[in-house]
Protein backbone atom coordinates (compact mmCIF):
# COMPACT_ATOMS: atom_id res chain seq x y z
CA UNK A 1 0.00 0.00 0.00
CA UNK A 2 1.56 3.29 -1.04
CA UNK A 3 1.91 6.39 1.15
CA UNK A 4 -0.80 8.28 -0.70
CA UNK A 5 -3.38 5.55 -0.08
CA UNK A 6 -2.39 5.24 3.56
CA UNK A 7 -2.92 8.98 4.02
CA UNK A 8 -6.22 8.77 2.17
CA UNK A 9 -7.54 5.99 4.39
CA UNK A 10 -6.31 7.70 7.56
CA UNK A 11 -8.07 10.92 6.61
CA UNK A 12 -11.28 9.00 5.92
CA UNK A 13 -11.26 7.42 9.39
CA UNK A 14 -10.30 10.70 11.07
CA UNK A 15 -13.12 12.59 9.35
CA UNK A 16 -15.93 10.38 10.65
CA UNK A 17 -14.90 10.28 14.32
CA UNK A 18 -17.31 12.04 16.69
CA UNK A 19 -16.88 13.22 20.26
CA UNK A 20 -19.69 12.55 22.75
CA UNK A 21 -20.15 12.60 26.53
CA UNK A 22 -20.48 9.35 28.44
CA UNK A 23 -22.80 8.82 31.43
CA UNK A 24 -20.22 10.41 33.73
CA UNK A 25 -19.72 13.48 31.54
CA UNK A 26 -16.34 12.42 30.11
CA UNK A 27 -15.58 13.02 26.42
CA UNK A 28 -15.05 9.88 24.34
CA UNK A 29 -14.46 9.25 20.64
CA UNK A 30 -17.12 7.26 18.78
CA UNK A 31 -17.77 6.13 15.23
CA UNK A 32 -21.19 5.43 13.71
CA UNK A 33 -21.48 2.07 11.99
CA UNK A 34 -23.28 3.43 8.92
CA UNK A 35 -20.38 5.78 8.24
CA UNK A 36 -17.77 3.17 9.12
CA UNK A 37 -19.43 0.76 6.69
CA UNK A 38 -18.67 3.05 3.75
CA UNK A 39 -15.09 3.74 4.82
CA UNK A 40 -14.45 0.00 5.20
CA UNK A 41 -15.62 -0.64 1.65
CA UNK A 42 -18.91 -2.42 2.38
CA UNK A 43 -21.64 -1.64 -0.15
CA UNK A 44 -24.47 -3.42 1.70
CA UNK A 45 -25.46 -2.88 5.32
CA UNK A 46 -26.61 -6.51 5.57
CA UNK A 47 -23.06 -7.70 4.94
CA UNK A 48 -21.55 -5.20 7.36
CA UNK A 49 -23.93 -6.25 10.15
CA UNK A 50 -22.42 -9.74 9.91
CA UNK A 51 -18.99 -8.30 10.79
CA UNK A 52 -20.53 -6.30 13.63
CA UNK A 53 -22.19 -9.48 14.95
CA UNK A 54 -18.89 -11.36 14.93
CA UNK A 55 -17.21 -8.44 16.71
CA UNK A 56 -19.89 -8.47 19.41
CA UNK A 57 -19.36 -12.20 19.91
CA UNK A 58 -15.61 -11.62 20.22
CA UNK A 59 -16.31 -8.96 22.86
CA UNK A 60 -18.47 -11.42 24.84
CA UNK A 61 -15.83 -14.15 24.55
CA UNK A 62 -13.21 -11.80 26.00
CA UNK A 63 -15.50 -11.07 28.94
CA UNK A 64 -15.86 -7.39 28.04
CA UNK A 65 -19.19 -5.59 28.42
CA UNK A 66 -20.79 -5.26 24.99
CA UNK A 67 -22.92 -2.31 26.09
CA UNK A 68 -19.77 -0.32 26.89
CA UNK A 69 -18.60 -0.50 23.26
CA UNK A 70 -21.58 -1.25 21.00
CA UNK A 71 -24.65 0.94 21.50
CA UNK A 72 -27.52 0.30 19.11
CA UNK A 73 -29.24 3.49 17.93
CA UNK A 74 -31.64 4.50 15.17
CA UNK A 75 -31.20 7.26 12.64
CA UNK A 76 -33.40 8.88 10.01
CA UNK A 77 -32.47 8.64 6.35
CA UNK A 78 -33.97 10.70 3.54
CA UNK A 79 -36.05 8.93 0.89
CA UNK A 80 -37.55 10.14 -2.35
CA UNK A 81 -40.06 13.03 -2.34
CA UNK A 82 -38.97 14.29 1.08
CA UNK A 83 -39.91 11.13 2.97
CA UNK A 84 -37.81 9.72 5.83
CA UNK A 85 -37.30 6.30 7.34
CA UNK A 86 -35.73 5.01 10.56
CA UNK A 87 -32.81 2.60 10.13
CA UNK A 88 -30.62 0.63 12.51
CA UNK A 89 -27.20 2.01 13.44
CA UNK A 90 -24.55 1.49 16.11
CA UNK A 91 -22.49 3.95 18.11
CA UNK A 92 -19.06 2.35 18.38
CA UNK A 93 -16.04 2.97 20.58
CA UNK A 94 -12.50 2.75 19.23
CA UNK A 95 -12.24 -0.77 20.64
CA UNK A 96 -15.49 -1.82 18.93
CA UNK A 97 -14.13 -0.54 15.61
CA UNK A 98 -10.95 -2.52 16.21
CA UNK A 99 -12.96 -5.72 16.77
CA UNK A 100 -15.07 -5.07 13.67
CA UNK A 101 -11.91 -4.60 11.60
CA UNK A 102 -10.50 -7.84 12.99
CA UNK A 103 -13.71 -9.65 12.02
CA UNK A 104 -14.12 -7.92 8.64
CA UNK A 105 -13.31 -9.11 5.15
CA UNK A 106 -9.48 -9.34 5.10
CA UNK A 107 -9.49 -9.17 1.30
CA UNK A 108 -10.66 -5.56 1.48
CA UNK A 109 -7.73 -3.15 1.51
CA UNK A 110 -9.71 -0.74 3.69
CA UNK A 111 -10.26 -3.43 6.33
CA UNK A 112 -6.57 -4.34 6.35
CA UNK A 113 -5.69 -0.70 6.97
CA UNK A 114 -8.38 -0.36 9.67
CA UNK A 115 -6.89 -3.27 11.61
CA UNK A 116 -3.64 -1.35 12.02
CA UNK A 117 -5.31 2.07 12.41
CA UNK A 118 -7.53 1.10 15.34
CA UNK A 119 -4.85 -1.08 16.95
CA UNK A 120 -2.50 1.93 17.02
CA UNK A 121 -5.25 4.25 18.24
CA UNK A 122 -6.20 1.82 21.01
CA UNK A 123 -2.58 1.53 22.16
CA UNK A 124 -2.21 5.32 22.18
CA UNK A 125 -5.24 5.57 24.45
CA UNK A 126 -3.79 2.91 26.78
CA UNK A 127 -0.49 4.81 27.03
CA UNK A 128 -2.30 8.06 27.79
CA UNK A 129 -4.35 6.33 30.51
CA UNK A 130 -1.20 4.79 32.00
CA UNK A 131 0.45 8.22 32.08
CA UNK A 132 -2.57 9.83 33.74
CA UNK A 133 -2.61 7.08 36.38
CA UNK A 134 1.09 7.64 37.02
CA UNK A 135 0.54 11.38 37.44
CA UNK A 136 -2.35 10.68 39.83
CA UNK A 137 -0.18 8.26 41.83
CA UNK A 138 2.65 10.77 42.13
CA UNK A 139 0.23 13.51 43.16
CA UNK A 140 -1.29 11.25 45.82
CA UNK A 141 2.18 10.29 47.05
CA UNK A 142 3.21 13.96 47.29
CA UNK A 143 0.11 14.83 49.32
CA UNK A 144 0.73 11.82 51.58
CA UNK A 145 4.34 12.90 52.09
CA UNK A 146 3.21 16.40 53.09
CA UNK A 147 0.65 14.94 55.52
CA UNK A 148 3.25 12.63 57.08
CA UNK A 149 5.65 15.54 57.50
CA UNK A 150 3.01 17.61 59.29
CA UNK A 151 2.00 14.62 61.44
CA UNK A 152 5.57 13.91 62.52
CA UNK A 153 6.08 17.60 63.33
CA UNK A 154 2.99 17.66 65.54
CA UNK A 155 3.96 14.41 67.28
CA UNK A 156 7.56 15.44 68.00
CA UNK A 157 6.34 18.79 69.37
CA UNK A 158 4.43 16.76 71.96
CA UNK A 159 7.57 14.97 73.12
CA UNK A 160 7.15 11.65 71.28
CA UNK A 161 10.46 10.05 70.25
CA UNK A 162 11.31 8.09 67.07
CA UNK A 163 10.29 4.76 68.60
CA UNK A 164 6.92 6.15 69.66
CA UNK A 165 6.36 7.67 66.24
CA UNK A 166 7.13 4.29 64.66
CA UNK A 167 4.49 2.59 66.85
CA UNK A 168 1.89 5.24 65.94
CA UNK A 169 2.61 4.86 62.25
CA UNK A 170 2.49 1.06 62.48
CA UNK A 171 -0.95 1.21 64.12
CA UNK A 172 -2.13 3.56 61.37
CA UNK A 173 -0.89 1.19 58.67
CA UNK A 174 -2.64 -1.77 60.31
CA UNK A 175 -5.92 0.16 60.32
CA UNK A 176 -5.44 1.07 56.66
CA UNK A 177 -4.39 -2.41 55.51
CA UNK A 178 -7.04 -4.46 57.30
CA UNK A 179 -4.83 -5.54 60.19
CA UNK A 180 -1.67 -6.18 58.17
CA UNK A 181 1.53 -4.45 59.23
CA UNK A 182 3.69 -2.39 56.90
CA UNK A 183 6.20 -5.24 56.59
CA UNK A 184 3.47 -7.79 55.91
CA UNK A 185 2.09 -5.58 53.14
CA UNK A 186 5.56 -5.21 51.63
CA UNK A 187 6.00 -8.99 51.57
CA UNK A 188 2.54 -9.42 50.07
CA UNK A 189 3.35 -6.97 47.27
CA UNK A 190 6.90 -8.26 46.78
CA UNK A 191 8.46 -4.89 47.73
CA UNK A 192 12.13 -5.28 48.62
CA UNK A 193 13.05 -1.61 49.08
CA UNK A 194 11.53 1.84 49.16
CA UNK A 195 8.44 3.27 50.81
CA UNK A 196 5.25 1.21 50.71
CA UNK A 197 3.24 4.22 49.54
CA UNK A 198 5.31 4.39 46.35
CA UNK A 199 3.94 1.00 45.29
CA UNK A 200 0.27 1.35 46.20
CA UNK A 201 -2.28 1.41 43.40
CA UNK A 202 -4.58 4.26 42.42
CA UNK A 203 -7.89 4.42 40.63
CA UNK A 204 -10.16 3.36 43.47
CA UNK A 205 -8.40 0.09 44.36
CA UNK A 206 -7.65 -0.19 48.07
CA UNK A 207 -4.45 -1.84 49.36
CA UNK A 208 -6.44 -4.78 50.74
CA UNK A 209 -7.68 -5.59 47.23
CA UNK A 210 -4.18 -6.11 45.86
Amino acid sequence: MDIQKIQQYKSAFDEIVKEVKDDEGNSIEVWYARELQTVLGYARWENFVVAIGRAIESCKTLGISVDDHFREVTKMIALAKGAHREVQDFMLTRYACYLIAQNGDPKKEEVAFAQSYFAVQTRKAELIEERLNEIARLDTRERLRASEKQLSKNIYQRGVDDRGFGRIRSKGDQALFGGLSTEQMKRRLGIKSGALADHLLTGGQTPCEV
